[in-house]
């Protein structure tokens, strides 16, 4: 059995905010609000509006939340900010270990630290601790971007760089600031999320084209079926859309499209 590494964990410090991510995840449990429901609630107005509005409550605390914002993205800038290539892999935190993708995620993760990428996951169980497991099993870096939950997620201990986030829209984007390609494992809304945002990205040329890798081809073949006979037969996307990503079930191919585009981009940078 591998021996589990030391982890290194660090917390953010934000102005006017006191409260340890272990506190908040603990709150969470007994029904604490998100910070993300926090931020997108909308403020409740009285009827009829007064002629001249009071000071909403929500202008009270905004302000702080803009500055806890600004906060989680300093500190993943800074936590990350010496790492190299690296590949980002999702997937279900509900996979077991005797699944057949948590075991193609572990020897995906030790191929891609083998070559000597970082291998980046959400942090938590399943998927996530399979592909963590591999890289560390490999000398790897591994690295998980934990976010704070209702029902608390519990960080893999397969990870020895972990970043804590409060919100989720920040923790994509450090998912695509410092990923060189996506793998994404058969999983649930989270998974489906990333993979659109990524595609939508790509298609609308705000980021460059970079390799998104649907892996387990039962799994999405149903979603590309409807894909094609609902988005591109409507004319509502491109034929050449389908482009944008590569669907396969070997461990070997995806780890070389990894590496192949990768070392093609640094040579056209040269």
């Amino acid at each position: 059995m591998a021996k589990k590494p030391a982890r290194k964990k660090s917390t953010p410090t934000v102005p006017g905010d006191g409260i340890p991510n272990v506190a908040l995840s603990r709150a969470a449990r007994m029904g604490k609000k998100t910070e993300d429901e926090l931020l997108l609630k909308r403020p409740k107005h009285r009827r009829p509006m007064p002629r001249v509005p009071a000071q909403a409550e929500f202008t009270q605390h905004d302000p702080w939340r803009v500055m806890r914002i600004m906060g989680e993205f300093i500190h993943a800038f800074d936590a990350l900010a010496e790492v190299g290539a690296a590949v980002t892999i999702f997937g279900s935190a509900r996979a077991l270990e005797s699944d057949p993708m948590y075991a193609a995620a572990r020897q995906l993760g030790k191929a891609l630290a083998e070559a000597g990428f970082a291998v980046v996951t959400g942090g938590g169980p399943g998927i996530m601790e399979a592909a963590n497991r591999g890289a560390h099993e490999a000398g790897g870096l591994s690295i998980g971007c934990n976010i704070e939950l209702p029902a608390e997620q519990a960080l893999n201990p397969y990870v020895n760089v972990s970043v804590d986030f409060h919100y989720f829209f920040c923790r994509k984007t450090i998912f695509m600031k410092y990923s060189e390609g996506f793998v994404l494992f058969p999983g649930g809304f989270g998974t489906l999320d990333e993979l659109f945002e990524a595609l939508t990205l790509v298609q609308t040329e705000k980021i460059p084209r970079f390799p998104i890798i649907l892996f387990g081809s039962n799994y999405w073949q149903g979603l590309i079926d409807w894909i094609k006979r609902q988005m591109v037969e409507g004319g509502r996307v491109d034929e050449g859309d389908l482009d944008l990503f590569h669907v396969t079930d070997s461990v070997e191919e995806t780890c070389d499209r990894l590496v192949h585009a990768y070392a093609t981009e640094a040579w056209d940078q040269q």
